[in-house]
Order: C-alpha cells, then structure tokens, then sequence
C-alpha cells in the first residue's frame, strides 16, 4: 500500500511564481526529497508512507500559508502500488487514480484537503473530520501558519522551545497555535494513523 498525495496551489496566479515556487519546492524536498515532482506550473504530486499521509498534506499547507492569500489543494489517495516509474507522475496504479479523481472532486466541492481510499466508512468518518479541521487550517494566519511549520519541523517540540526557535515570546507563540487548533489537528492524526493502520492490517497489507 502506498499513499500519493496529488495538489495544486490556490490563487497562484494572484501571486508571483518566484515567492511560492521555492517554498513548494522546500516543502516537497522535506517531505519526500526523491519522491516528489512539480507539473503544469503550479500543480505538484508526491509518495508519502500511508500514515504519514495526512500530517505531510498539514505540512505542505503550512508552507504555503506562510505566504498571505495563498492556499493548496490536496488529494490524498491510499491504495495498492502499481507500475513503478523513475518519475512519480509517470507511475499508476490504485492510489495514483484515488488521488487523480479525488483532486478533481475537491475543485467542485471547493474543499482543500481529503483523502480517498479503498475503504468508503474511513473515508465518510475521516473526511468529516478534515472538514472540520479545515475550518481552522483555512484560517491560518502566515504568523499561524509559520509557528505550526516550526513545529511539525522539529517534531512538535514544546511552546518553550517552539518560542526560542521563532524568536517570539511564549505567550503569542501559545496563542497562535491554540488559534490555529494545533493541538486538535494533531489529535486528528493520531486517530487517522490508528484507523489506518488498522485497517490496512486487517485487510492483509503491509505499509511501506
């Protein structure tokens, strides 16, 4: 089982390609460094761990957000690997197409991150979630946005250290993160991984 996360950049064309191209570029190089590629400009595709899934899609939102009016649109999709390519969006298979037709459906729906996957009851549950986690990631303030990047970069660390690390104080650093629902969105990843791997256990798959 593999998971693809397929997206593209909102309001890109509203904002010069110099200012996000980079950090689309960092986000992806931290994320899946030979497993990830840009296309069509402004649109983008990468192979993450099925867990990992949700938390990498949270962590490329929060690049891009650091730019104000700038958002991304992700599609997670979890499935069987298929045929294997030297570049990512040359390769198919069950995720591939869960991913593809998932984005698609996120541009009418005018929702900016959901998963799709083999198992419809997951996806019901999980997305509803991410529906409502998105009332905040929308949100992000680039200062909100910046604070929960530090955090997911060096492994949550606590407010003090997030505080020393951003040079801020720790008092705006906690009110930033708790308006952002920081700690909820990691919540959420918890239950997603646990229901995730369960599932994929149970079904006789092994992630990798």
């Amino acid at each position: 089982m593999v998971s693809i996360l397929t997206g593209d950049i909102i309001n890109s064309r509203q904002t010069a390609t110099a200012i996000w191209l980079d950090i689309l570029k960092d986000a992806l190089q931290h994320s899946a460094p030979k497993k990830s590629e840009i296309f069509r400009g402004d649109s983008f595709q990468l192979q993450v761990k099925p867990e990992e899934s949700f938390l990498t899609a949270v962590y490329i939102k929060s690049c891009i957000k650091t730019v104000k009016d700038l958002d991304v649109r992700i599609a997670i999709g979890i499935g069987k690997r298929g045929q294997a390519s030297e570049r990512i969006t040359e390769a198919n298979g069950e995720a591939f197409i869960f991913s593809g037709e998932k984005l698609e459906t996120l541009k009418h729906e005018r929702v900016s991150l959901a998963v799709k996957t083999a198992y419809p009851d997951f996806d019901t549950e999980i997305n509803l979630a991410i529906r409502l986690a998105l009332v905040a990631m929308d949100s992000w303030t680039p200062v909100s946005a910046s604070l929960i990047k530090l955090s997911l970069e060096h492994h949550n660390p606590s407010q003090k250290e997030l505080a020393s690390l951003a040079g801020k104080g720790q008092s705006s650093v906690s009110e930033a993160l708790k308006r952002g629902q920081f700690h909820l969105i990691m919540e959420l990843d918890q239950e997603y991984r646990r229901k995730l791997n369960s599932l994929i256990k149970d079904n006789g798959n092994t992630a990798h």
